[in-house]
């Protein structure tokens, strides 16, 4: 059983001390990755609060099929697709004002000029290739595990991870960035 899942199986036995363990190893990373699928920092970060909430107050079974980050994530992403269509306002800021705006989550990931320029890029991107790319490089998470999350076949993540890295590579040699990045 991973770190979460002890957390969480914790929590449900009635320390609450398990739940406050899963706010503090995944908020930041769950928030930054739906602000990746609603476009708005403050949003996302409201949507993360709602999937904590419904952990909390729901207490849904965890089977130990896929970790705990990657069932977590599921909930974070289902949550908010559901958001996205019951109201759908455009988003006060871009990624870019975020990451320079944000003392967020964000900052622990941007740490020098070249991830600045790739996230700058991301914003750019189709959601799903934003999605991928996400769970992949900044979350760490597997081919099997973004699978999950996304609800697609494994061969269907390495087919769309090599489109969204192809297709983040044109936007940057379009921004005039040479190959030493790309």
């Amino acid at each position: 059983m991973d770190k979460g899942a002890l957390s969480y199986e914790k929590y449900k036995n009635g320390d609450d001390q398990g739940f406050y363990e899963i706010v503090r190893e995944y908020f930041d990373g769950l928030a930054a990755y739906i602000n990746g699928i609603v476009g708005d920092f403050c949003r996302a970060e409201e949507l993360a609060d709602d999937t904590l909430l419904k952990l909390a107050l729901k207490r849904p079974n965890f089977d130990g099929r896929s970790s705990f980050k990657t069932w977590l994530f599921s909930i974070g992403r289902n949550i908010a697709y559901d958001s996205l269509r019951k109201k759908s306002p455009p988003p006060s800021l871009s990624l870019e004002e975020t990451a320079e705006t944000e003392d967020g989550p964000e900052q622990a990931y941007i740490k020098d000029e070249r991830n600045k320029i790739i996230y700058k890029a991301l914003d750019g991107l189709k959601p799903e290739y934003r999605e991928v790319l996400w769970l992949t490089y900044f979350e760490g998470m597997s081919a099997e595990q973004t699978a999950k999350v996304l609800r697609k076949s494994k061969a269907a993540v390495y087919t769309l991870l090599n489109r969204a890295k192809n297709s983040l590579k044109e936007k940057l040699v379009e921004e005039g960035f040479d190959n030493e990045i790309v």
